[in-house]
């Protein structure tokens, strides 16, 4: 049987349809898997066991995309993504296919009612329902990240002292997602042992200014791929985050997990997702107390409200006290 599932974005959402893409290949016989994607994030697939066929699509260009796709005659789409693109794409393949609910319209009353109609699943539960009707089940054995062995970090590389280090992820798409930099930096002066910064090059001015918050602190920012940056993060001894793609990756590794919250809420299905049985911890750091959160159910360039309480309020030492404990 042939199955392709369709995820064109982005870090994060196609991290967390790996448990998908695992029970597809092994709970169907004889499954033949394809994975299409964006080209920029094909290479977080690549080295997927579960996955036979990633497919790029390459500067938008789903019609190029369809007609590699209709000689192969599939069995099956799985639409992980369902916007206008995919419902062209389906259209235009004409075979049996199951889409995602995204639940929009529950989001838009949180956001801007405060009316609370979610659903009660994370989103991995709930992208495990569009596999259903294929007599898949969840195996509850959390997220997969694979890293190709060209890819592989040698951590000493970047101090030959470095050992037992925190790491921090500083990205996230929107300025209301992100744990300000001056209290990041005050974090950083209270936590023991070493540090390493992961993100990209939109966050290597932020790394260079917190290299200086004190010794042993490491800038890797904009100087890694994704699949590198999430080998540094498998290495780590634990992880601070933003809602962001990262935060989905240390998950896969079952990393000791410490999440910032700003603008937007767990309750939005997307929190971290560990196996049943796992023995690693997260912990949820978020404003419980204001109104006007969530105030999107993506981001913002800067606060509406302009307090970015959401962030401001949330206390750097007891992030520091949950890694040192």
């Amino acid at each position: 049987m042939k199955i392709l599932l369709v995820r064109f974005s982005s870090i994060g959402d196609i991290v967390l349809t790996t448990p998908v893409i695992r029970c597809l290949k092994q709970q169907i016989p004889n499954s033949e898997i394809h994975y299409l994607t964006k080209s920029a994030y094909s290479s977080m697939l690549i080295a997927n066991p579960y996955i036979d066929y990633v497919h790029e699509m390459k500067d938008n260009d789903l019609t190029t995309c369809i007609k590699k796709l209709k000689v192969l005659n599939l069995d099956h789409i799985v639409d992980l993504h369902h916007n206008l693109r995919t419902k062209r794409l389906k259209f235009s393949l004409g075979k049996p296919s199951t889409s995602f609910y995204k639940a929009n319209l529950e989001k838009w009353f949180m956001v801007n009612m405060k009316i609370d109609k979610l659903p009660k699943k994370h989103i991995v539960d709930r992208y495990l329902e569009t596999v259903e009707d294929l007599n898949v089940v969840n195996d509850k054995m959390g997220l997969d990240y694979f890293i190709p062995e060209a890819e592989k970090v040698n951590i000493n590389s970047i101090d030959e002292d470095l050992q037992d280090y925190t790491a921090i992820v500083l990205g996230a798409k929107f300025q209301t997602k992100r744990f300000p930099i001056d209290k990041m930096s005050n974090v950083i002066r209270m936590l023991k042992g070493d540090v390493v910064l992961v993100g990209g090059n939109e966050d290597k001015a932020d790394g260079e200014f917190l290299e200086h918050s004190r010794k042993r602190v490491f800038n890797c920012c904009g100087s890694y791929t994704i699949n590198q940056s999430a080998d540094i993060i498998r290495q780590s001894k634990a992880v601070i985050s933003n809602d962001t793609g990262m935060m989905h990756i240390a998950a896969a590794f079952e990393k000791h997990l410490i999440t910032l919250w700003g603008n937007t809420i767990p309750d939005f299905g997307m929190y971290p997702y560990f196996p049943e049985n796992s023995l690693s911890q997260y912990k949820i750091i978020e404003n419980h107390d204001l109104k006007c959160r969530p105030c999107s159910k993506i981001g913002f360039d800067k606060c509406p409200k302009k307090h970015f309480k959401c962030m401001v309020d949330l206390d750097e030492t007891a992030i520091a006290a949950l890694l040192n404990k």
